[in-house]
This record gives structure tokens, C-alpha cells and sequence, in this order.
């Protein structure tokens, strides 16, 4: 390459230097000055030695444990998750609500016009490409898995008035008076669906999201939780305080990836079994776990630029057109009709979805709402941290609309669809198949009853498939962030260990109780990192107050 050629290429300047003014916080902490250095011919590592050490050691531990104890892990996760939904579906609840309140008060607030790097901060990606990487990594397994499987359980179990869990009838829900109503019972649904889906996921994760970018961007502390609590820690936060908090948010992270991962998988399986005839089972799911982790493995090595970006617009794509084809070919009005009157039941039935105390429903609000709100959250870390890497240069306000706002507008369209459809095809045209299915094939059968069948139904296969690489890529390059003390850049070979056991973890869960034992841990790992969240909030709000708020945005490039 000519001189000339390497100077018309733009210099990457550091995410790290502001533009324009801010309000640093002063302290001696250098990025890496804990981190131990290694060398080993062209592989090299650069951790952060008691972050790295001990939850790299017990994480290893739990995959060799579990993996050689499997038969007696099941009962053990299942009692877990059981008694942890089952306590503490009310603090999961409360959180989520703050979140929101949280986030809607400070998008309209002076607040709002803080730019995230600085008062002259441009953007780094464009909302396109911006928006393909946060919802990708944001909730792409869980939208095919649950898309037509959660809007057609709620409407089921409030068309009969009832749910069954265990053998034990429940309340649906306090919102009584479904029962043989098809048409209430399908509000009744999607609102359900759409809670679980819409404002208090992207809530969760534009409250991290918001933290890490502003105390990275603007405060010039590095790239990690701990840096959020330096308003109420001080110095501290170099120390052990900011260790337990990074090491917490490493567990979570890896917990909650392992759930999405496992779930991906289970769909993944079903589908070939369907379309191909291929054997379903854990051992199917374990192999194609295994195989997916080592296609991630290569998209860790190409970077964030080859890699995740590139693969999350892929996939934008290929989701596109699936969503159109099934609006286009299944029931057109009733989808467009139907999208606004979701959302309408949606706001509608808000206050008593959202309501943490007198509840009767304990299959809605423990079996799916409490695991929900434990799962976004034990992501938080991983999907924040990603969001916030990708946000530099939005004002709050702007982050918040683009965060909360679009990706809630999307999920709703999204479940509006598949779910829609689905429920339609099993109320009005009398396709049992479709609800009589177990969860992971669902998808299918309600494909199956349209045109093209098997090619919609392989690209769902590649959609779910595609997810879980960009999940796994993306995760493991936020664990590293954490765990190498703040490095945006550190070596490549300390990502891929992560992004290895990543599907360790998915593995050894899966073979120690399936679904249940995925559940388990991420409810277990979501609760304490609750509570970090909820101080998150309070140290959010001092940093946002300290910075400085032009009276005139600068004008987009």
C-alpha cells in the first residue's frame, strides 16, 4: 500500500478521548495496572488477576462438576429455580418497574441532552448498523423460541380461564373474564407477551447500557461495572468492593448467555428434526452446541468489525424477510389491526401485569414473569456493555428513545406477527397442530400451515443458528472487557477461552436438567445482580448531574 492510499484512510481515534468538555473523575487508577501479562510465542494474555483468576477457575469447576454429576444436578437446579421464583417474584417485579420509571424520567428531563463522549462526541456507527448489533445480541434466540410459543400459552390459558403447572390449577391472572372469550383471551395474551417483551427488558439494559458508556466515555474510568460505583465507593472501587462486582457480573453474564445458548439449541434441534428427520434429544442439542461454539470461535477471531457487526446485519436481513413473508402470506389485516389493539391491551393492562404484591396468578408471575426479568437481567452485563461500546456519540435522550422506545416497538410488531398468526391459524382456522406442539417446534408447525414451508422453516433454522453466533461472539468479548480489568483490546486468545466455555456452560446444564437447570442459573445469578442494578440507578443519576449540557445539539455529520 502507497503512502498516499495509507494517509486517505481515516485514523480510528480512541473511543476512550472525549470530544468537547466533560467532567472527568480525577483518579490515579490506570486501565490494566492489575492486569498479569503473558507471553507465550504469537498467543499472548492480558488479565485482570483476581477478576480473571477466580471466575475463570470457578467456572471451570461448575462444568466439571456438573458434567460428571449430571444425574444428581437436575433436582438440585429444579428446586432452585422453584424456590427462587417462588420467593422472590416481588423483587424481581419491583426492580423492573424502577428501571422504567428510571429511564422514562430521564429521557425527558434536562438530563436527556448529555452526550454520551463529550459535548462534540459524532456517533460511531450509523442507526442502521447500530441497531442490527443491539437487537441481535439483545433478544434474537428468545424472539424465535418464544415468538409463537408465549402468545399462544397465554391466550390458551386464558381462554380457559385457568393455567396448570405441575399438576396444580392456578389463576391465570388477576385480569379474570377470559374464559371462552377467544377474542379477550387473545388481548389478554399479547399483552402478557408483550410485557415480558416490550419497556422493562430494554429498561434492564439501557440502565447498564447508560452507566457504563457514561463513566467510560465521559469520566474516563474504564470499560467495566465497577466503574459506575466509583460516586459511592470512591478509590474503593479499585479494590475488592469493585472485584466481588466485576467477578458478579462475569457470573451473570456467562449464566444468562448459557440460558440463551441452551434455548437456541433446543430450537435449533426441534427444527432439524422436523425438517430432516434428524434424532432430537440432548445429545443432538450437546453437538450442536459444540459446533456452533466453534463457528463463533472464528467469528471472535475476525473482530467486531468482520465478525459481530457484520453477522448482526445478516441477520437483520434474513429476520426481515421472514417477518414480511408471513405478513404478507398469512392474515395481512387481521396482523395490521392486530398490532395496534396489542399494543393498546398492552398499556391497557400494564398497572396489574406490573403489580408486585397480592398477586393470585403464581404460574404467571413466578413461572414466567420472575424468570424473565432474572434472565434480562443476568444479560444486562453482556448486552449493556455491548450497547454502550456501540453508543458513543448519542446524546441520553437519544439513547433511550433508540434503546427503549424502538426495540420495545419491534418486539411487539415481531410477537404481533408470529403470535398473531399462530393464534388465528389454531382460533379460526382450526390448525390444533400449532398449539398441541411442544415449545420448540412451534415455530415450525405454524410455518408449516403457510406457503414455502420448508424454506421459511431452514431460514428460521439459519436465524436461530446465526443468533446464537453473534450471542456467543459478542458475549465473550464483554466477558473479556470485564475480566481483563477495563481493556477494550486485549488478546484475542483470552476471548476465545470465554467464548469456549460459553458453550461449556450451555452444555453442562444442558445434560444437568435441560431447560430447567438453564433457568436455574440464570435466576440464580439474575438476583444478586438485581441488587447491583438497583445501586447502579442511584450512582447513574449523581454522574449524569455532574456533567456538562450544551444548549444546542451539535449538528449531525
Amino acid at each position: 500500500m502507497t503512502e498516499e492510499k495509507q494517509s486517505q484512510e481515516p485514523q480510528k481515534k480512541d473511543p476512550m478521548i472525549p470530544d468537547g468538555e466533560v467532567n472527568p473523575i480525577d483518579t490515579d487508577y490506570q486501565v490494566g495496572q492489575d492486569n498479569v501479562v503473558v507471553k507465550v510465542g504469537p498467543f499472548g494474555l492480558d488479565i485482570h488477576n483476581p477478576v480473571f483468576g477466580i471466575s475463570g477457575l470457578l467456572v471451570v469447576i461448575f462444568v466439571v462438576l456438573t458434567i460428571a454429576f449430571h444425574s444428581h444436578a437436575e433436582p438440585l437446579f429444579s428446586n432452585l429455580r422453584d424456590w427462587m421464583t417462588s420467593n422472590l417474584d416481588w423483587f424481581f417485579i419491583s426492580a423492573g418497574n424502577i428501571f422504567v420509571l428510571l429511564c422514562l424520567v430521564l429521557a425527558v428531563s434536562p438530563l436527556g441532552r448529555v452526550r454520551l463522549g463529550g459535548t462534540e462526541a459524532k456517533p460511531d456507527y450509523s442507526y442502521l448498523g447500530w441497531f442490527s448489533m443491539l437487537f441481535a445480541a439483545g433478544m434474537g434466540i428468545g424472539l424465535m423460541f418464544y415468538g409463537v410459543a408465549e402468545p399462544l400459552s397465554h391466550f390458551s390459558a386464558a381462554y380457559g380461564g385457568t393455567s396448570v403447572e405441575d399438576g396444580v390449577r392456578t389463576d391465570w391472572s388477576p385480569l379474570a373474564g377470559a374464559a371462552g372469550d377467544a377474542a379477550a383471551a387473545e388481548r389478554l395474551g399479547m399483552a402478557a407477551t408483550i410485557y415480558h417483551w416490550g419497556l422493562h427488558p430494554w429498561a434492564i439494559y439501557s440502565v447498564l447500557a447508560l452507566g457504563l458508556a457514561l463513566f467510560a466515555f465521559n469520566k474516563g474510568l474504564p470499560l467495566t461495572i465497577r466503574s459506575i460505583f466509583y460516586p459511592l465507593l470512591g478509590e474503593r472501587v479499585w479494590g475488592w468492593p469493585g472485584h466481588v462486582i466485576d467477578i458478579l457480573a462475569v457470573f451473570a453474564t456467562l449464566f444468562g448467555l448459557a440460558t440463551s445458548l441452551g434455548i437456541g439449541a433446543s430450537q435449533a434441534s426441534a427444527g432439524l428434526s422436523y425438517l430432516f428427520g434428524f434424532p432430537e434429544g440432548v445429545t443432538t442439542q450437546v453437538l450442536l452446541v459444540l459446533a456452533i461454539t466453534a463457528i463463533a470461535l472464528v467469528s471472535v477471531y475476525a473482530g467486531l468489525e468482520a465478525g459481530v457487526k457484520r453477522l448482526s446485519e445478516i441477520n437483520m436481513v434474513l429476520a426481515t424477510l421472514l417477518l414480511l413473508f408471513v405478513i404478507i402470506v398469512g392474515p395481512t389485516l387481521l396482523i395490521i389491526t392486530g398490532f395496534f389493539a396489542n399494543l393498546g391491551a398492552y398499556l391497557q393492562h400494564l398497572p396489574a401485569l406490573a403489580n408486585p404484591i397480592g398477586r393470585e396468578d403464581s404460574n404467571f408471575a413466578q413461572g414466567w414473569t420472575a424468570f424473565y426479568w432474572a434472565w434480562w437481567i443476568s444479560w444486562s452485563p453482556f448486552v449493556g456493555m455491548f450497547i454502550a461500546r456501540v453508543s458513543r456519540g448519542r446524546t441520553v435522550r437519544e439513547f433511550l428513545v433508540s434503546v427503549l422506545l424502538i426495540p420495545s416497538t419491534a418486539c411487539v410488531l415481531w410477537m404481533s406477527v408470529f403470535g398473531g398468526t399462530a393464534i388465528n391459524q389454531y382460533v379460526r382456522e382450526g390448525y390444533d397442530a400449532v398449539a398441541e406442539s411442544a415449545l420448540p417446534v412451534q415455530l415450525f408447525a405454524m410455518l408449516d400451515a403457510l406457503p414455502l414451508a420448508q424454506i421459511t422453516s431452514f431460514v428460521a433454522i439459519v436465524l436461530v443458528i446465526v443468533f446464537f453466533i453473534t450471542s456467543s461472539d459478542s458475549g465473550s468479548l464483554v466477558i473479556d472487557v470485564i475480566s481483563a480489568g477495563g481493556k477494550v483490546n486485549a488478546p484475542t486468545p483470552q476471548r476465545m477461552f470465554w467464548c469456549t466455555f460459553e458453550g461449556l456452560v450451555a452444555v453442562a446444564l444442558l445434560l444437568g436438567g435441560g431447560l430447567v437447570a438453564l433457568q436455574a442459573m440464570a435466576v440464580s445469578t439474575g438476583f444478586p445482580f438485581t441488587i447491583v442494578l438497583l445501586i447502579v440507578c442511584v450512582s447513574l443519576v449523581i454522574g449524569l448531574m455532574s456533567e456538562p449540557r450544551p444548549k444546542k445539539l451539535p449538528k449531525k455529520a
